[in-house]
């Protein structure tokens, strides 16, 4: 089932939370929604479930106008963050629910047929006589889920779906959900503010800032190509130096990076931890180690440029320089921005 938004616009009161969202899912596509607390992204996916109305523009399903479609009628399968499970009712009940009040009849045997295909799908087969409070949080999510499937939606949407659980449970779930996904290729929205969860999980990401959209592509495509300093800033850690632009070319401390495109005047630097080099001589910009903090497998540089500029950079557990260490930092990959 194709999703289009077209100029989609929400108010709450005086509070604009979407301004003209125009947006096209495809058939089977998996889309993440990222961005802050206040981007808008929970928003739209409410309206696209009909929690939410809109107050101007059109949702469609396919070739059907669904703004004004009651929510149990949009054919949506709809997953919390916090299960919302019924603590009364069995994990087989609770799957089988949606059956039982749907307006499409099926008879006993069909829903329990239904909850074991589920069940063994989820990969809970045996635990349907449990209720939720004896499972963990990561099975309570794949009943949820399997809730949502069992009413066969034309469209599954999830509001941060994995935020309630553990990093190492979230992990396993996204390559489970991605599984699923592509075993039963329903069009899937989901809202996340993690990065890493939009890009291990979706085709495609679009990436939110106070009500609009201010990229979208494959994962590939918004981490190499950052549309603008706050996509940079919000998809991963990224230093930021101040700079001059004079004829295409950036300068900070008179090393001069390339500006294509940047018009003269003030300008921001930016780059990953991970693009930056150090070295013992004046190859790059000067700086002070002033912190080093030690990680599993990596240690992490604080350094403070000559001119003032903290930057940030990770580097081997082997790393020899200690705080006052006097060297440069040669930048690899770095994106320059005009000023705000």
């Amino acid at each position: 089932m194709k999703i289009t938004l077209d100029t989609v616009v929400k108010t709450f009161d005086t509070f604009r939370a979407v301004h003209g969202v125009s947006l096209e899912i495809d058939s089977g596509e998996l889309v993440a929604l990222l961005g802050p607390s206040g981007s808008g992204k929970t928003t739209i996916l409410r309206m696209v479930a009909g929690l939410e109305f809109a107050d101007g523009g059109a949702i469609y399903f396919g070739d059907e106008n669904a703004t004004d479609i009651p929510v149990r009628e949009r054919g949506v399968g709809f997953v919390f963050q916090h299960y919302a499970l019924f603590p009364h009712m069995t994990v087989a009940g609770n799957i089988a629910f949606g059956m039982k009040v749907s307006k499409v009849r099926r008879s006993s045997v069909e829903i329990a047929e239904r909850v074991e295909e589920l069940l063994d799908l989820i990969q809970l087969k045996g635990l349907g006589d449990r209720f939720p409070g004896q499972i963990s949080g990561g099975q309570r999510q794949r009943v949820a889920l399997a809730r949502a499937l069992a009413v066969d939606p034309k469209v599954l949407l999830l509001d941060e779906p994995f935020g309630a659980l553990d990093a190492n449970v979230r992990r396993d779930l996204r390559r489970w959900l991605r599984k699923i996904h592509e075993e039963l290729n329903i069009t899937t929205l989901f809202v996340t503010h993690d990065q890493e969860e939009a890009l291990d999980l979706a085709d495609r990401v679009v990436i939110l800032d106070k009500g609009r959209i201010v990229q979208q592509g494959a994962p590939e495509q918004v981490c190499r190509n950052p549309a603008n300093a706050f996509v940079m800033n919000f998809l991963g850690d990224a230093n930021h130096l101040d700079a001059q632009v004079r004829d295409g070319r950036a300068f900070v401390q008179d090393i001069p990076f390339d500006a294509p495109g940047i018009n003269d005047g003030k300008a921001q630097l930016l780059f990953r931890p991970a693009d930056v080099v150090w070295h013992e001589d004046d190859q790059g910009i000067a700086a002070t180690i002033i912190r080093v903090i030690d990680r599993p497998d990596s240690k992490r540089v604080v350094a403070l440029t000559t001119a003032g500029g903290t930057v940030e950079f990770d580097t081997s557990p082997e790393f020899p320089g200690r705080a006052g260490g006097r060297g440069s930092l040669v930048i690899r990959r770095p994106r320059v921005y005009a000023a705000a």
